[in-house]
């Protein structure tokens, strides 16, 4: 009994492959027309074979052959269409659009980064230390101890610095 069912198998491969060898225009002019990008169609075109594998044993000999395959091959290919284009549409674009926020924002944050650090290398010694240990998310109590001044001190000089370095900021328009 198992001998049977490995002929049939065997039988059922024989006449599967001799199908689509002899209507694999219809799979490959399918995918071709869903699928733009080789390497999808690639996929596409697998998708349709292990579809029209598994569906083979319940094939309807009163309809022709090429109206199966079409319609196996036709179906697969609106869905995977629908999955890659949901994908493309959402996050191949998001992706270009955050790289493109990343790279601008990045060229953006970089040379703000530059212009703070020449305006803070022109701020008097006493005021470079201040504002170095402020931008180090150190405590105002923690810079008093440091610099030798009270905390209130701290506080207002570390205004004062902020105000000058906006200023120089706006004189540059950014």
């Amino acid at each position: 009994m198992d001998f049977k069912i490995v002929m049939q198998t065997k039988e059922q491969h024989q006449l599967f492959q001799e199908i689509i060898e002899q209507h694999k225009g219809i799979v490959f002019k399918v995918a071709r027309t869903y699928c733009q990008d080789e390497a999808d169609r690639q996929d596409l075109i697998q998708e349709i074979m292990i579809q029209l594998w598994q569906s083979f044993p319940k094939y309807n000999a009163k309809f022709k052959i090429s109206t199966w395959l079409y319609r196996i091959a036709i179906n697969i290919s609106i869905s995977f269409y629908r999955k890659n284009a949901v994908r493309k549409n959402v996050n191949l674009p998001l992706e270009e659009q955050v790289s493109k926020i990343r790279d601008e924002g990045k060229a953006e944050n970089e040379q703000h980064l530059s212009l703070l650090d020449q305006f803070i290398n022109e701020l008097k010694e006493f005021d470079k230390a201040l504002i170095v240990l402020y931008l180090e998310d150190k405590s105002h109590n923690e810079i008093a101890d440091i610099l030798g001044i009270s905390a209130g001190n701290v506080g207002t000089k570390v205004g004062r610095i902020k105000d000058r370095l906006k200023q120089r900021f706006s004189q540059q328009n950014i």
